[in-house]
C-alpha cells in the first residue's frame, strides 16, 4: 500500500514539471511577441564591432542585420574622453553615419584627438530601432597602422625627381637619397606633402642614384618603416660634351683671332690713310705723304721727312704727335719749295 502511494506521488510530480515547461515555452513563443509593437519581433542589434585603422583613416565595421526583403539602416555615435568622464549620458552622432546603409562607417573626421573614443551602433528599420551595440575596447588613433609611402622616382634632364603618395594633411615624409658608390654619404630631405613632384638633386651623367622614404605623423609621434629602395641612372650623353668642346675651341679662337684682327686693321688703316711714297730720282729727297685722301708733296734738299712709323713710336698720344710733326714738316718743306722754285725755272706751280 505504501509503495503504491509513493509511485503515484512521483508520477504527479513529473506531470507538474511537464506542464510548467510547456507553459514557459508557450509564453515565450506567444505572449512575449504580442507585447511588442504591432506584434513584430524586436530588431536585432549589430554584432562584432571593431575598428580598422590604417594611415590615420579609421573605419568602424560590424556584422550586418539581415532581414528578408527589408533594407536596414544604421546609426553611429561616439564619445570622446571628456564625454566619457564627465557627461557619460551624452553621445555625439557621427558626422557621416547618422543614417547609413552599409555595415561600416568612416569615423576619421570624428576622431580628432589622440585620446580613447567609445563607439556604438544600432540598426534602424522604419520606426523600429535596435538596442545599441558598444565597441568593447575604446579606440585610440595612435594605434593606427602606418605603412611605407608609395613613391615614383624619375629624372628631368639631370635632375632627380620624386613624387610621394598623398596620405593626407597629417603626413610628412622623410626622404633619404644617395649616389650609389662606396663610402657615399646619405642625404635626407623632409617633404611636407605628397602628390607633387619634388626636386632632390642634380645628378652627374653615368651615375646611379637611389631613394627611399618613410611617413611621419607628428600628431601621434610615430613613423612608418622605410619603403623599398628605388634607383635611377642618368646615361652619359655625348652631345653636351661635344658642345662644350666646341665652345672651348671657339673661345680660344676668339682670344687669338680678335687681337690679331685688331692689330692688322690698325696696320691697314695706318698705311691706307697716311702712306709714305718715294718719288723717282728726278725729284731727289722728295717725299709724298697721303693723308686723309689728299696728297701733300714735300721737297727736301737737306731735310728728310721722318717715316710715319716714327710717329707711333714716340711718347705721348699718337694722334697729337703725328699732327705736330706734319705741321712742322709742312712749314719746313714749304720754305724749301719756294727756294727751289726760284732756283729751278719751269717747275710747275
Amino acid at each position: 500500500m505504501f509503495q503504491v502511494k509513493l509511485s503515484l506521488q512521483t508520477t504527479l510530480t513529473m506531470v507538474q514539471k511537464s506542464l510548467w515547461t510547456s507553459l514557459i515555452m508557450w509564453l515565450s513563443h506567444t505572449l512575449i511577441p504580442c507585447l511588442l509593437t504591432d506584434g513584430v519581433a524586436a530588431l536585432p542589434a549589430p554584432q562584432n564591432l571593431s575598428v580598422h585603422s590604417i594611415n590615420m583613416k579609421h573605419l568602424l565595421i560590424w556584422s550586418p542585420v539581415v532581414l528578408p526583403e527589408e533594407k536596414v539602416y544604421y546609426s553611429v555615435e561616439y564619445q570622446g574622453e571628456y564625454e566619457s568622464l564627465y557627461t557619460s549620458d551624452i553621445w555625439i552622432p557621427s558626422k557621416w553615419c547618422s543614417r547609413t546603409e552599409g555595415p561600416e562607417c568612416d569615423v576619421t573626421d570624428d576622431i580628432t584627438a589622440t585620446v580613447p573614443y567609445s563607439l556604438r551602433v544600432r540598426a534602424i528599420l522604419g520606426s523600429q530601432t535596435s538596442a545599441w551595440s558598444i565597441l568593447e575596447q575604446p579606440f585610440n588613433r595612435n594605434s593606427t597602422i602606418l605603412t611605407p609611402p608609395g613613391m615614383e622616382i624619375s629624372k628631368d634632364g639631370f635632375h632627380l625627381v620624386i613624387e610621394l603618395e598623398d596620405l593626407g594633411p597629417q603626413f610628412q615624409f622623410l626622404v633619404a637619397y644617395w649616389r650609389r658608390e662606396p663610402d657615399t654619404k646619405e642625404h635626407a630631405k623632409v617633404v611636407r606633402r605628397g602628390g607633387i613632384p619634388v626636386h632632390l638633386e642634380t645628378m652627374e651623367p653615368g651615375a646611379l642614384y637611389c631613394v627611399k622614404a618613410q611617413a611621419l605623423v607628428k600628431a601621434i609621434g610615430r613613423n612608418s618603416a622605410f619603403s623599398q629602395t628605388k634607383c635611377v641612372e642618368v646615361q652619359g650623353e655625348a652631345l653636351p660634351l661635344v658642345l662644350a668642346l666646341f665652345a672651348f675651341v671657339g673661345f680660344m679662337l676668339i682670344l687669338v683671332v680678335v687681337p690679331l684682327s685688331i692689330w692688322k686693321m690698325g696696320q691697314l688703316l695706318q698705311y691706307s690713310c697716311c702712306p709714305m711714297v718715294v718719288l723717282p730720282d728726278t725729284l731727289p729727297l722728295a717725299r709724298v705723304i697721303f693723308c686723309g685722301c689728299r696728297s701733300l708733296l714735300f721737297f727736301g734738299i737737306s731735310h728728310t721727312i721722318a717715316p710715319m712709323d716714327s710717329f707711333w713710336n714716340r711718347p705721348g698720344p699718337a694722334s697729337l704727335i703725328m699732327f705736330t710733326d706734319i705741321w712742322h714738316h709742312l712749314l719746313v718743306s714749304a720754305g724749301k719749295f719756294l727756294r727751289l722754285r726760284l732756283a729751278v725755272p719751269g717747275l710747275p706751280g
